[in-house]
């Protein structure tokens, strides 16, 4: 995917770059395939902050992203690419030869007018989804299962790709982006292909207006607080956060420790964790 920059004409555009949108199609969203998103403020049902810096943001239409892929043995064909504010990857509208339409995420290489199904004897191309027993190994995959039948949860991101590494009696093991190394069923769904959109993460949001567009309000360091509102605050002038470790606004250990609880049921899938661990 191509980043475009901006010259700096004013201080809102110097450094700022967006995504090309040349090649993509711009048409209106399908009305059965959307909902509205109501903006999450980070309150409860009594209007008590309990996720901070949400808020505000432009007004929001879901799109419906189809990734349970369940519509066996019908062909669909690829009609638009568009672009999806609820999701860091584009999507694309396919037109099913029963006459139903999806969205699906966009993937590297696919382009408008290209055909994919999901079936247990699909060929080995972009887009089609297949149960992983019939996948030879090394195959580039997304979108991938843990539960058979439940939809895809891993490998979903912009430039998300798992690739298959071992099979042995009924799991397989995959290799995730990131380097975590698992075991899921062989009997689970996953679609071929890299998730399109690699370069999501080099975009330069530029001015602190976009981020309020995007329901971001604005955060504050805890060294300029007051000693009541956080660990780091008080003191006179700058002063450091006077603690052994870094800590959250109430108290609790931050920055490394890790937040995974202990004996979760997929430890024993998990033969490597991420590289961060």
């Amino acid at each position: 995917m191509v980043i475009r920059s901006y010259r700096a004409y004013t201080l809102g555009t110097r450094n700022r770059s967006v995504f090309e949108f040349e090649k993509k199609v711009r048409s209106k969203p399908q009305k059965k395939l959307t909902f509205r998103q109501h903006c999450k403020k980070g309150c409860n049902n009594r209007g008590i902050i309990t996720s901070r810096h949400r808020g505000g943001g432009h007004k929001r239409i879901y799109r419906k992203i189809d990734f349970l892929r369940d519509k066996k043995d019908i062909s669909g064909r690829i009609a638009t690419i568009e672009y999806d504010f609820n999701c860091n990857t584009f999507i694309c509208l396919t037109y099913y030869e029963d006459g139903e339409k999806k969205y699906i995420p966009y993937l590297q290489g696919m382009r408008i007018g290209d055909s994919v199904v999901s079936s247990t004897e699909a060929p080995i191309s972009i887009g089609n989804a297949l149960p992983l027993t019939n996948m030879p190994l090394g195959t580039a995959i997304h979108n991938a299962e843990i539960t058979p039948g439940k939809g895809g949860q891993l490998a979903r991101a912009a430039g998300a790709v798992a690739k298959i590494i071992a099979k042995e009696g009924r799991l397989a093991t995959l290799r995730l982006l990131f380097g975590e190394v698992r075991l899921i069923s062989q009997k689970c769904l996953a679609i071929i292909g890299q998730v399109g959109n690699s370069d999501a993460n080099n975009r330069i949001i530029g001015k602190a207006g976009s981020k309020r567009w995007l329901g971001k309000r604005p955060k504050v360091r805890g060294v300029v607080m007051n000693p009541i509102d956080h660990p780091y605050g008080g003191g006179e002038g700058r002063a450091p956060i006077g603690r052994k470790k870094p800590l959250t606004p109430w108290g609790h250990p931050a920055l490394g420790r890790k937040t995974r609880r202990n004996n979760k049921y997929s430890d024993i899938l998990i033969v490597r964790r991420r590289k961060n661990n």
